[in-house]
């Protein structure tokens, strides 16, 4: 089998000649290997958006590429040797060098692999057909399976057989729709949906830490609502989410965001898709396998509070702010407002979403220690003078006139003091 070689439009951009590219390239080609940057870099290089990692496919086996790196002095880590990928640092940034593979056998979850040589191997095995473009250090396009028409359409396609292609790892029916989300036009390709939907029921052999990282990224893509609507329909959306799910409200946040120019948020969007109610994030989160960090995001994202409705007082919302931090309130405020019905463009809701931006909360003018130099013993009653204060001074709109904090403040002491 003949390769493709596109000669135009070639592969560019200040990243392809840096330094630490090069000398990877040239460890690799003194020991005779042939070498090729191959899929994200190359698709999004194409297409204008941002490259952030940079991973090369190479002839040569893993024991190799560790030889050949640290002979160059470059740093190299057998991160997942067994499946033919090494790590090679140069210059402080990390590659993924993997050897050509071929799939020996798949079980839908893991793939034992054999090295090759031949390109088109390697690319036959790989997921869609803009994720098997290659090109070398000088920018020559190689496309093997059709993928730069693809780009350029906006089509997200698997390489040949689709049902094949996702007997072999289940996990390609949702990055199906996260790639279509991503790349594609707003369009599922027939094909693709046709065999996912046969082979939905394979996502129940996944793990949930494999779901949770699609879905998250599935989530932060431009297009999310759009293809989370047709995953919806097709049935696929209630088998990686155990909660009634309501995509018009994904839709909703999702021009809301466009509307305020903020970037997609996944997290606030899995609350509008899947949360009702604040006593729904934690189970959701449980399920998913979300760390921590990002169940506690969830948890404040889906507050239900009468302070983010325009119709209250900007003072209330005001107090909401200071007590949830403006990163919280961007998020409750516009969920609450893809809750409402309303339209993207109200007016109300806009000036309510956009607070934080205009006003910020000030610190708290006072700690333990001012309340211990005013003669109250250190313990409880120091925190229910701070609290008293506190609430008052939210009370008087964070009032800034200092005399009238430490009056109060002094007042408050003498009270605990009797």
């Amino acid at each position: 089998m003949s390769e493709t070689f596109v000669r135009a439009p070639r592969v560019n951009g200040a990243w392809l000649h840096s330094a630490a590219i090069g000398k990877v390239f040239a460890a690799l080609e003194a020991g005779k290997a042939e070498a090729r940057i191959v899929g994200g870099a190359i698709r999004n290089a194409l297409i204008d958006r941002p490259v952030h990692e940079v991973d090369i496919a190479t002839t040569a086996v893993p024991e190799e590429v560790m030889r050949l790196a640290l002979e160059a002095g470059l740093g190299a880590h057998p991160t997942g040797i067994d499946h033919g990928t090494v790590t090679v640092v140069a210059d402080g940034v990390p590659f993924e060098v993997t050897t050509l593979r071929r799939d020996v056998e798949t079980d839908g979850r893991h793939a034992v692999v054999a090295f090759t040589t031949v390109w088109q191997e390697d690319a036959a095995r790989r997921d869609f057909t803009i994720n098997a473009l290659y090109c070398g250090k000088d920018g020559t396009l190689y496309d093997p399976v059709g993928g730069l028409d693809d780009l350029r359409k906006r089509r997200v396609r698997f390489i040949g057989d689709a049902e094949a292609r996702i007997r072999e790892d289940y996990l390609r029916i949702l990055r199906f729709f996260r790639f279509s989300a991503a790349y594609g036009n707003g369009q599922l390709d027939r094909t693709g949906l046709a065999a996912v939907i046969a082979l939905k029921d394979g996502l129940s052999r996944l793990s949930p830490e494999r779901v949770r990282a699609e879905i998250l990224k599935l989530l932060a893509a431009r297009n999310a609502a759009e293809v989370v609507s047709a995953m919806h329909e097709s049935g696929v959306l209630q088998l990686a989410i155990p909660t009634t799910a309501d995509p018009e409200r994904l839709t909703r946040l999702q021009a809301i965001e466009r509307a305020l120019g903020q970037p997609p948020d996944a997290l606030a969007r899995l609350a509008a898709l899947a949360v009702d109610e604040p006593s729904q994030a934690l189970s959701l989160a449980q399920h998913l396998r979300l760390s921590n960090a990002e169940s506690e995001v969830l948890q404040k994202a889906a507050v239900i509070h009468p302070a983010l409705d325009p119709a209250t007082p900007e003072a209330a919302a005001r107090t909401l702010l200071y007590r949830l931090g403006p990163d919280t309130f961007y998020r409750a405020v516009r969920l609450a407002w893809a809750r409402s019905g309303a339209a993207a463009g109200d007016t109300a809701w806009r000036i309510r979403a956009l607070l934080p931006d205009r006003w910020k909360a000030p610190k708290m003018p006072f700690t333990g220690a001012n309340v211990v130099a005013l003669g109250v013993p250190p313990g409880p009653p120091v925190g229910s003078v701070l609290k008293a204060f506190e609430d008052w001074w939210i009370a008087q709109d964070f009032t800034a006139d200092a005399a009238r904090q430490i009056a109060k403040l002094k007042e408050l002491a003498a009270s605990a003091h009797s």
